[in-house]
């Protein structure tokens, strides 16, 4: 049995999915049951699917949900809480003998970063190592989807704003990350690795306003803004302190052109290329007009 955590988010979602039609049993893991129905109502039916309810900060729904699991994927949203979370998972899945965890980590992490989302990715990562639980650590980059949070203003003002100036990133597709964590979830020979999860190119966030202009057939601008705005900004959009400050410090590490490197991980744990940005740009077109 595969475990998926977050199995509502982006990643969880399409692991989800595409384990469900490979029809490899999966139960995915949701925190409100309810409220995930909506998203999950085209899978509850599926045969080989189960939905559980578990909260991370209640380590005993953690055990109940990890019962008779062998491989898990780990991931939760980027909060304070993050950290904790995830070390009550991993304790949870040592005392459960599961025998593999997949864990979405971060591009760079490190335990002396000065971005605070890398630094708890490392804590995990060494944590998992210590457990003596086999493990696959995914490192994506800066996803291709997340530029849908800028779908508002794309649409009502023809642009997109970001505190990163002209530096190039090897952005990656959600998609390129599922693939390579269904490879990790349901073959053999990942155990030990460590992926670096980025995209065929490094482009500047003007270079991605060029592509997705040609592919909506509307004219998109990239505007540079100052992090003080951008964190203003996030304020507004009622996005957690923590999480915004940790958004902005991601930007300077990207401003820093220390995201520009194209590493191999996607094509080593596949056998396959990356998808471009092009390709992306196509394909969700129709959510930027």
């Amino acid at each position: 049995m595969i475990l998926v955590t977050g199995a509502t988010g982006n990643n969880g979602s399409e692991i989800v999915q595409r384990l469900v039609a490979r029809k490899v049993p999966v139960r995915a893991m949701v925190r409100d049951f309810n409220k995930a129905k909506s998203s999950l109502q085209n899978l509850m039916t599926a045969p080989n699917v189960e939905v559980v309810e578990a909260d991370f900060d209640r380590p005993k729904t953690l055990l109940s949900a990890l019962k008779g699991v062998d491989r898990a994927f780990l991931v939760t949203n980027s909060s304070e809480r993050a950290e904790a979370q995830q070390l009550a998972f991993v304790e949870a899945a040592r005392q459960s003998g599961v025998q593999q965890i997949v864990k979405l980590s971060q591009f760079a992490a490190s335990a002396d970063s000065p971005v605070r989302f890398l630094r708890y990715h490392a804590a995990v990562e060494a944590a998992i190592q210590a457990s003596g639980i086999a493990y696959t650590f995914l490192r994506p980059n800066l996803f291709m989807q997340g530029l849908l949070n800028f779908k508002s203003t794309i649409v009502t003002q023809n642009a997109f704003y970001a505190a990163i100036d002209d530096a190039k990133v090897s952005i990656v597709d959600v998609r390129d990350i599922a693939e390579v964590a269904i490879a990790a979830l349901s073959e053999t020979g990942h155990e030990g690795k460590i992926y670096d999860l980025t995209g065929p190119q490094a482009l500047t966030h003007s270079e991605m306003a060029q592509s997705l202009s040609h592919a909506t057939s509307c004219p998109i601008t990239f505007v540079d803004i100052p992090p003080e705005t951008m964190l203003e900004t996030l304020l507004s959009l009622h996005i957690p302190t923590w999480q915004a400050e940790g958004l902005i410090e991601d930007y300077a590490h990207y401003r820093r052109s220390e995201a520009s490197v194209i590493a191999s991980g996607v094509e080593d744990a596949t056998g396959k290329l990356p998808r471009s940005f092009e390709t992306f740009a196509h394909d969700y077109a129709p959510m930027f007009r």
